[in-house]
C-alpha cells in the first residue's frame, strides 16, 4: 500500500477554520453574552484550558521537583488561529481513525539532539500512543564511527578506517554537507557496515535502506550477507546522490557490504541512512551536531534538496543554545531571527503547509559562571516568528523557571556540571513534558472541535 506522506493542501481549505469561527459566532449571538464569551474563549487556540497532566507527569512530579512550572507546558499561539496545525490536527485524526498514511515529523538542534535522548523519548511515546501505528525510524546517521557521540537507541560497527567530517569544524570547499551536517569518507574497495538497535523500547522495522552518498556515477554494489535472499530492487538516484536498496522482508538490522567494480581511486562518501517501511504512523528524525548553530545548518548547501525526498509535516526548531552562547555585548538579537527566518523558510519552501513548532532555548550559563540572559532575548524572536508564521512555541525556558533556573536543576541532579547539558534524568522529564505539551495541543484541538462543531473526540 502506498501511504500518503505530503501533498499540497488547497489555500482555500486554510481558510475554511476562519469561516467555520464566524459562523459559530453569529450563532453564539442568541447565547447569552457571559456563554458566548466562555465558548469563544475556548476556541481560541491562545487560551489553554485543559487538564493539567496526562499521565505522563502526574501530580507526584510537582512534590519532587516545585520548581518547575507545568502551567507554562503547552504549545502557544500568537496568532487566532494556524493552518498548518489545523491540518496537521486534521492528518493526524485521520491517521489514528484509518491508519491509511505516515507523517514525517523532523526536529533540529545541536548537542541536545546529536545525543537524541529527550527526543527518543518523544519519538518513543509518539510511536506507542496509538495503537497500529508503529511508523518508522527515519533518519540515522553513524556517529560512532565519526567518533563521536552516538545515540544510545541504535549503534553501527565497521572494520573499515573512516575519515569524519563535521559542519560544525570542517568546512572544505570540495564537501557538501547534507541535512545531517556529518560526512563520513573512505577509499576502501570493500567497505562493510552493521546496524542495529539498542536500549530502545521501539524497533521501527524497515523495507527499505536508502543509503545518502556521492552524487554522479556510483560504482559500488551491495550485499547484504544473510538478508541478501530478501534484496528485490536496487535503485541508484545519480542526481541527489542516493541508493535504494528494498527488501520484501522487514529487517530491525543491516550489514551491508559494498565492493567496488572499478580499479580508479574513488572516495565513499556516506551522509546519512533513511530507514523506511510501508507501515502507518510518524516518522521523528532528529538533526543535530554538537556545537551547531544556525549559520551551520543554513551552511549545509545539500540541505534542502535531502529534505525534499520526505518532505515534514512537523518541523520542530530547538536552534539557539550555541547562538547565545557568547557575551551580552556580542549577541544580536537581529542576527539571529533572520537566520532562523531563513531556516524556517527553507522548511516551508520544501512544503508550504508544515506545522512549524520553535522552542525556547533551556536557560543555561555561560562558560559555566555567567547568567546567559541571551535566552531571553531569543524567545522574544521566537514569538515574533511564530507570529509571522503562525507556528506555535514551546518554551522550555519559562518552563524551567527563566534565568537561573539552570542552577536549581542542576542542584536536584537533573543538568550537568557545564550547566548546558541535562542529565539522563533531566532529559527524560524534559521528552515527558515535551510530549505532553503535544497531547494537550491535541486535546484542546478537540475541545474547539467539540465548541464549534459538537463533534465528539476521536482520539
Amino acid at each position: 500500500m502506498k501511504y500518503l506522506q505530503f501533498f499540497v493542501f488547497p489555500r482555500f481549505m486554510q481558510y475554511v477554520y476562519l469561516v467555520l469561527l464566524l459562523s459559530s459566532s453569529l450563532f453564539f449571538q442568541s447565547c447569552t453574552q457571559e456563554d458566548s464569551n466562555v465558548k469563544l474563549k475556548e476556541v481560541s487556540l491562545n487560551e489553554y484550558k485543559n487538564r493539567r497532566f496526562f499521565g505522563i507527569i502526574d501530580s507526584t512530579f510537582t512534590l519532587n521537583y516545585p520548581f518547575i512550572h507545568l502551567e507554562r507546558n503547552h504549545y502557544q499561539f500568537y496568532t487566532k488561529g494556524s493552518p498548518n496545525f489545523e491540518k496537521l490536527y486534521f492528518d493526524i485524526k485521520q491517521m489514528v481513525r484509518f491508519k491509511d498514511r505516515k507523517l514525517n515529523f523532523y526536529h533540529i538542534g545541536g548537542s541536545h539532539l546529536q545525543a537524541d535522548i529527550y527526543t527518543h523519548e518523544m519519538r518513543t511515546l509518539l510511536q506507542t500512543n496509538w495503537k497500529g501505528l508503529p511508523g518508522e525510524r527515519g533518519w540515522v546517521f553513524p556517529f560512532d564511527l565519526a567518533k563521536t557521540n552516538n545515540p544510545r537507541n541504535y549503534s553501527f560497527h565497521s572494520s573499515n578506517k573512516w575519515s569524519n567530517y563535521r559542519s560544525t569544524l570542517d568546512r572544505p570547499d570540495s564537501l557538501d554537507y547534507g541535512l545531517l551536517g556529518m560526512v563520513l569518507e573512505t577509499s576502501d574497495s570493500i567497505i562493510d557496515i552493521r546496524f542495529k538497535y539498542k536500549k530502545t523500547k521501539v524497533k521501527p522495522v524497515f523495507d527499505r535502506v536508502r543509503v545518502y552518498h556521492n552524487k554522479g556515477a556510483f560504482p559500488y554494489t551491495f550485499s547484504f550477507a544473510e538478508n541478501d535472499t530478501f534484496v528485490i530492487r536496487v535503485q541508484t538516484n545519480v542526481n541527489v546522490g542516493y541508493t535504494d536498496i528494498h527488501f520484501d522482508k522487514n529487517l530491525d538490522k543491516f550489514h551491508m557490504v559494498l565492493t567496488k567494480q572499478s580499479h580508479l581511486p574513488y572516495n565513499f562518501r556516506l551522509l546519512g541512512f533513511q530507514l523506511s517501511n510501508n507501515q502507518p504512523g510518524i516518522s521523528y528524525t532528529t538533526i543535530g551536531v554538537n556545537g551547531a548553530s544556525l549559520p551551520t545548518h543554513l551552511g549545509n548547501t545539500l540541505f534542502e534538496e535531502q529534505l525534499r525526498e520526505l518532505p515534514p509535516d512537523f518541523f520542530a526548531f530547538s536552534v539557539g543554545t550555541n547562538d547565545a552562547n557568547m557575551l551580552y555585548k556580542d549577541f544580536s538579537p537581529e542576527f539571529f531571527k533572520a537566520n532562523l527566518d531563513s531556516l524556517i523558510q527553507v522548511v516551508l519552501r520544501v512544503n508550504p503547509n508544515c506545522a512549524i513548532l520553535l522552542t525556547v532555548p533551556n536557560d543555561a550559563h555561560f562558560k559555566k559562571k555567567y547568567l546567559n540572559r541571551n535566552v531571553a532575548r531569543e524567545r522574544e524572536m521566537i514569538r515574533e516568528l511564530a507570529k509571522k508564521y503562525e507556528g506555535a512555541v514551546w518554551d522550555m525556558y519559562g518552563i524551567m523557571g527563566e534565568l537561573g533556573s539552570s542552577t536549581t536543576w542542576y542542584s536536584y541532579g537533573l543538568m550537568r556540571y557545564d550547566l548546558v547539558h541535562f542529565t539522563a534524568s533531566g532529559y527524560k522529564i524534559k521528552g515527558d513534558m515535551y510530549f505532553e505539551s503535544f497531547l494537550k495541543w491535541l486535546e484542546q484541538m478537540d475541545l474547539r472541535d467539540r465548541v464549534l462543531f459538537g463533534n465528539k473526540s476521536s482520539n
